[in-house]
């Protein structure tokens, strides 16, 4: 197996896997740091695993047509022998990555859960985005990074997202400014939602939806939450998907007050040089 610098093959055999499995094997922080050179990727097209070395962190797929041959198994020794402690993670909970990760001796240290919910009819014939609430503009940057890191302080992923990680999802096909709703506070932004949709389908994704710990308890995570119904029937979806933490008790309560139910789940592991030794 060689080092792979090009995002081509990972997107291929991720593309492979989503269509197979239903869920995207590597996700899109993962892809946008690879793309920048901060992740490296090892394998080939029928196996690969995408790496942050500073992160300790790993994901991995094996290509739907050859599974079955220890290629995963492979690609997990190898990246025992090259990084010895590392976390991965095993996007749906797939039987054959739950079966490598106990053969490894892994342990699982967080879930991140996958909800979906009807996307409910306007309550009105002027289906308008809820008072206060507006779409993105190019001024609004700073703040709502700022609103991001705040929000999303205790989350190792969302949390860090930086001016060129924002840049970098706003050049992406699926963002449009008018998907991104923030609501202007007093000092900033109070809160914000962002809905990716998916043109091959009639689901959109609840990309992250925000609130400041300052303006928490005012209702305004089902403002936004509105707020993401509007723009997801304005793009044509009928339903509703998102992740959440398993275990974010007011966020779970919200969405699930909001017909949300559990999909399929998301599990990371940990490996430790003691666990298969």
């Amino acid at each position: 197996m060689q080092t792979t610098p090009a995002i081509e093959p990972v997107e291929a055999l991720g593309a492979a896997c989503l269509a197979e499995d239903g869920t995207p094997p590597f996700n899109d922080q993962a892809l946008v740091e690879l793309r920048r050179g901060e992740r490296r990727a090892i394998g080939d097209a029928d196996a690969l695993a995408v790496i942050s070395d500073t992160e300790r962190e790993v994901e991995l797929a094996v290509h739907p047509e050859h599974r079955g041959r220890g290629l995963g198994t492979a690609l997990v020794t190898r990246l025992t022998e090259e990084l010895g402690d590392f976390e991965a993670w095993a996007h749906g909970d797939l039987p054959a990555a739950r079966a490598i990760a106990e053969r490894f001796g892994m342990a699982h240290v967080r879930s991140l859960l996958q909800l979906r919910a009807p996307v409910p009819a306007a309550t009105t014939d002027d289906d308008r985005l809820p008072e206060g609430t507006r779409a993105y503009e190019p001024g609004d940057a700073s703040a709502l990074l700022a609103l991001n890191a705040a929000s999303f302080a205790s989350h190792p992923e969302q949390g860090r997202m930086s001016p060129s990680d924002l840049e970098a999802r706003m050049a992406e096909p699926w963002h449009d400014d008018a998907n991104l709703i923030v609501l202007p506070g007093q000092s900033g932004l109070d809160a914000f939602t962002w809905v990716k949709p998916d043109g091959s389908s009639d689901v959109a994704e609840l990309y992250v939806l925000g609130v400041s710990p300052d303006a928490q308890g005012a209702g305004l995570g089902r403002r936004m939450l509105d707020a993401t119904f509007v723009r997801m029937r304005a793009v044509g979806a009928t339903a509703a998907h998102l992740y959440v933490e398993g275990d974010n008790e007011a966020a779970l309560a919200l969405y699930r007050r909001s017909g949300f139910e559990q999909w399929a789940i998301d599990v990371r592991w940990r490996h430790t040089t003691s666990s298969s030794s």
